[in-house]
């Protein structure tokens, strides 16, 4: 065998060394809206925390629906050195008629996006550049990755289910989806342990003004990526991967890296520091487990003066202790509702509330939900159980899954929807007892969920080796 040169050694030992230090670039483009930036921003910061090797590049969209996004993404970037952050031109919006379609208007609009990303990302391109981690409204952007040889990955905010629906549109008849002659009937979807019921399903599958249309073209471009990355982790959906993996050869690997968590909760300029602590002060004064926190979103709080009527009463007939973000403020409240609520102390009312610090104080004891999949994560990871109330998006599938997938919810709803009637007063406040009743097995199945959800992102938990295997898939494509 011939001997290598000293020389020769020494060299092929440098540029090992060269090889292990470099620094592979991600360029992530997420879609505007804090439900979206939260998880794609804690991913980001996780891959740079655990890597020394990677460096992410975020571009960034300014979103006139979503004016906090920007202060958003510099709050929780602040400390990052290895995290950039590029604005893509401002461009021209969608006629506001497609804003029928929430999904359609936003996929339009990124779409209209596609020569800036790629101009920008040509001004900023190298052999540092490993692949682009794009939000699922962004598969337009496959292209611009294709055309520059940059590999493409999806980041999926919601949860393994949705993607389930959206990848089997592609083999459904569009008529059985609008028929609507038999509310009652039921779908089987791979990913799903049981049938999904059609009231279920989310508005966006019923739109014909293009919901419908988004959706689909979001899928069909999904299995054209090197991986889909998923907010979720394998207590909660390993069934769901599983039952997708094996039953489409196409489908591409699926990283579940969570629960991705902003556990220092959201910057909000609705909520100053007094607020706050008056909030909290409230709470500390509370016997453990005994106050029911009502929260609907960042988008979700737009309830109907009628509504807003019926949930006081609903709360007040049923004797539990409550905080109630609702910014509202006093409109559609029944006459003498304050004067009550200030005289019995088993209540307060706020604009806005931060929701994480909340869920996990001592003396949250459930959650009345619009299940959204970040709302749901956190309060899995604290162990509080959900009174389910979807408004809107996915929230319909996400409930029902909470409810009669896994078991770690109480339906209040699981098909509510803008427009439909109110859930009158009655249906709350048996919703509220059942929630907050403390031999009811929801709260053991949620705490169960609980130690998964927190085992799954410690070294050597499910989420902590999903994370690693796509560092690894993502260099091995440099």
């Amino acid at each position: 065998m011939q001997r290598k040169s000293y020389t020769t050694q020494k060299a092929q030992r440098k540029m090992a060394l060269n090889e292990m230090n470099k620094i592979s670039e991600l360029i992530f483009i997420p879609t505007p809206g804090i439900g979206h930036l939260a998880s794609s921003l804690e991913f980001a910061k996780l891959l740079i925390n655990t890597n020394n090797n990677l460096s992410i590049t975020i571009l960034c969209i300014k979103f006139p629906g979503f004016p906090f996004a920007d202060s958003y993404i510099k709050t929780a970037l602040a400390s990052q050195p290895q995290i950039q952050l590029i604005d893509l031109p401002d461009v021209e919006l969608p006629p506001q008629e497609l804003l029928n379609s929430p999904e359609f208007f936003i996929l339009t609009l990124m779409e209209s996006l596609v020569p800036h990303v790629k101009a920008t990302i040509q001004t900023i391109l190298s052999d540092k550049v490993v692949g682009l981690v794009l939000d699922f409204f962004r598969v337009s952007m496959i292209d611009v990755g294709n055309e520059l040889g940059i590999p493409s990955y999806i980041f999926l905010t919601s949860n393994v289910g949705f993607l389930s629906l959206m990848l089997s549109l592609q083999n459904r008849r569009i008529e059985d989806i609008f028929d609507d002659s038999d509310l009652d009937r039921q779908f089987s979807i791979h990913g799903f342990s049981i049938p999904v019921p059609f009231k279920a399903l989310p508005d966006a599958a019923f739109n014909k003004d293009g919901g419908y249309v988004a959706y689909y073209k979001l899928a069909e471009r999904f299995r054209d990526t090197k991986g889909i990355i998923v907010n979720t982790f394998s207590g909660l959906e390993q069934y769901s991967i599983d039952a997708l993996s094996s039953h489409d050869e196409k489908i591409p690997p699926i990283y579940a890296v969570g629960p991705l968590l902003d556990l220092k909760g959201n910057p909000n300029p609705k909520l100053d520091q007094a607020q706050h602590d008056v909030i909290l002060k409230w709470l500390d004064e509370q016997p453990n487990k005994s106050v029911v926190f009502l929260c609907f979103g960042s988008m979700g709080n737009s309830f109907v003066p009628s509504q807003i009527r019926e949930i006081a009463l609903g709360l007040k007939d049923s004797g539990v202790r409550f905080l109630w973000a609702n910014n509202a403020g006093k409109q559609g409240l029944p006459e003498g509702f304050l004067e009550w609520m200030e005289l019995e102390g088993k209540g307060m009312i706020c604009v806005w509330a931060p929701q994480v610090e909340i869920l996990g104080h001592k003396a949250i004891g459930g959650f009345v939900s619009h299940c959204g999949w970040n709302s749901i994560l956190e309060s899995l990871w604290f162990g509080v159980p959900i009174l389910t109330w979807p408004i809107y998006a996915e929230q319909q599938l996400n409930a029902f899954r909470m409810v009669r997938e896994w078991g770690v919810a109480v339906e209040l709803r699981v098909d509510y929807r803008r427009g439909s009637d109110n859930v009158v007063a009655e249906e709350i406040e048996k919703g509220l007892k059942d929630l907050m009743d403390r031999d009811n097995i929801v709260h053991k199945k949620v705490q169960e969920i609980k130690e998964k959800a927190r085992n799954a992102v410690v070294v050597g938990g499910s989420s902590f080796i999903s994370v690693g295997k796509f560092v690894e898939n993502v260099i091995g494509t440099n």
